[in-house]
């Protein structure tokens, strides 16, 4: 996977205060782009860059609570750390409940900046990275025929050969040839390593059917690795 180059944003319309925020963080060896006015900072940031958000809690144009709801639902989440100095509960609890990551009360600590840019940095880099990895997953399973992929799905499952084939409505030998071509197409070596690809898919609805079809074979026993 290449490497994730992540930025730290810091959005503050008090123009020294964000300069001299802007220069300690640069101090620590971050990547840093400060903006004094959230149109400022929606007119250039791109969801598609790696990082976090140092947001002031009140700003004139747009508060921080309001840029936290427009950056809500993007994916990957950009992760927020609010810094106030006057921060009241109300908005201490609509900022947490909102996402974010921390909550720094001016003045603060270089220690507490660090930390809590250690913390949303790693939550930044998880998701973004299992994003990848699901980009990565899904382009595999896009290479399936339409039947392939409902083997899989159903091989996923745990259910035996025969009755997918029943279930399908072809041969047993055809199930084992679409079986074949699947774990081929998604460098697979093993039925368990072909479930563990499903759960990590984390497909909505996995296999349309399955309690019928539990119905129709109660007393077949589990799918074993022998019919790989």
């Amino acid at each position: 996977m290449p490497t994730i180059v992540q930025t730290v944003f810091i959005l503050d319309d008090d123009v020294s205060f964000c300069r001299a925020l802007e220069r300690l963080v640069r101090g620590l060896g971050y990547r840093v782009q400060a903006f004094q006015s959230a149109f400022e900072f929606f007119a250039h940031w791109d969801p598609a860059h790696a990082g976090c958000l140092l947001l002031d809690l009140r700003m004139p144009d747009l508060n921080g609570l309001e840029v936290q709801r427009r950056l809500a639902g993007l994916e990957p989440e950009l992760p927020i750390i609010f810094v106030s100095g006057q921060a009241d509960v109300p908005s201490c609890v609509s900022a947490m409940r909102g996402g974010a990551t921390d909550i720094l009360l001016k003045p603060f600590q270089e220690e507490e900046l660090v930390a809590a840019l250690s913390r949303a940095l790693a939550r930044d880099l998880r998701r973004r990275r299992d994003q990848a990895e699901q980009a990565d997953l899904r382009g595999r399973l896009a290479t399936l025929t339409p039947r392939e992929l409902g083997v899989f799905r159903l091989v996923a499952k745990g259910i035996l050969n025969k009755q997918i084939a029943a279930v399908l409505g072809t041969k047993e030998g055809t199930v084992k040839m679409h079986r074949g071509h699947v774990m081929r197409k998604l460098g697979l070596g093993s039925v368990a390593e072909l479930v563990n690809f499903a759960d990590r898919l984390q497909l909505d609805d996995p296999c349309p059917g399955m309690h019928a079809l539990a119905g129709r074979f109660p007393s077949e026993s589990p799918m074993s690795s022998a019919e790989a």
